[in-house]
């Protein structure tokens, strides 16, 4: 692996993910891979698990993480070829990613989309700079348009339940349902889900959302997509909650309705479904404290596992990069 920015990165899902789990099973037992080296986390956009999860992985693995708040501690970038600087930007991306080149052995990046121009953000030109100048391996921590860790782990995590519990007779149904939030958020999370159950050949893989709320179709070919969240949830094994903006009147907030969060009452329709978020979650508007605080959420341990997930992306690129 010589960089990890989605699920195509990726030859066999089945076997990294054999990997994760044991990593958490063992966390040490690659403590001296990454002796000597180091990894540069770049936050161009606040984190909690990301950060954390990944600083844990590469010390894990005897590596040294250096964390930098770009936005906050540093210099504003300027990403554009051919840019004429006389804005807010400082300095140009192809002249900071080849210092941090000689700094690192492997750089992570966590950006978010504007939301205000779709080809912008979609081109994910910040991540792209970086993988052009800075000639080292590059991990994504969130980009534009997708979140591949977290998908990773969402992966990981399903996996692990499964090998817990007695043989289904038919593939896991997993849904992702589209909840209601205070504000348009981006399709980051929902993209990148989709991605990797739709590259995923374990699973019978649903998305329901309302009218408008249609994500690219790049990331949901093979998906069966429906508007009806109860037809949706019906014998569901998995029920991944989360909001996102319109995707084709880029960045919108059109319906807000609160009957899309999810509750115990709408679990009764489920295979008495777990249920994912990747957090943080806004409580009482995109799922209820009865079903957060029940032993159908599986949050905690999915917070959990992005270390294995985080650990085993570095381990690979360290390891065959």
């Amino acid at each position: 692996m010589k960089q990890f920015i989605s699920a195509n990165d990726v030859t066999n899902m089945d076997a990294l993910v054999k990997k994760a789990l044991a990593y958490k099973a063992n966390p040490f037992k690659d403590k001296l891979l990454g002796a000597g080296k180091r990894i540069g986390l770049l936050f161009l956009n606040p984190s909690m698990r990301t950060r954390l999860s990944t600083q844990i992985a590469a010390q894990n693995l005897g590596m040294e993480a250096i964390v930098f708040n770009v936005g906050s501690e540093g210099w504003a970038l300027e990403f554009e070829e051919e840019a004429i600087m006389s804005g807010s930007t400082v300095e140009h991306v192809k002249d900071a990613a080849p210092i941090m080149g000689k700094y690192f052995d492997v750089l992570a990046i966590r950006t978010f989309p504007s939301l205000k121009n779709k080809d912008d953000d979609y081109s994910e030109l910040y991540i792209k700079q970086f993988i052009k100048y800075a000639g080292i391996p590059v991990v994504s921590l969130e980009s534009a348009t997708l979140h591949p860790l977290q998908s990773f782990t969402d992966v990981i995590t399903i996996t692990e339940l499964l090998q817990q519990r007695p043989p289904l007779n038919k593939k896991p149904k997993v849904v992702l349902t589209w909840a209601p939030h205070v504000k348009p958020l981006p399709q980051c999370v929902a993209n990148s889900f989709a991605q990797w159950m739709t590259a995923w050949d374990g699973v019978d893989f649903v998305i329901t959302h309302p009218e408008d709320y249609e994500l690219n179709e790049q990331f949901t070919k093979g998906a069966t997509i429906t508007h009806n969240q109860d037809k949706a949830l019906k014998d569901a094994d998995f029920v991944y909650v989360k909001n996102w903006s319109t995707y084709t009147d880029y960045g919108r907030m059109y319906c807000n309705d609160p009957r899309w969060m999810l509750t115990q009452q709408k679990l009764l329709l489920t295979n008495n479904a777990k249920v994912m978020h990747c957090l943080p979650v806004r409580r009482n508007v995109e799922l209820s404290d009865e079903v957060l605080d029940s032993t159908n959420s599986i949050v905690t341990l999915q917070a959990g596992n992005r270390v294995w997930a985080a650990q085993t992306v570095l381990s690979e690129i360290l390891a065959h990069g």
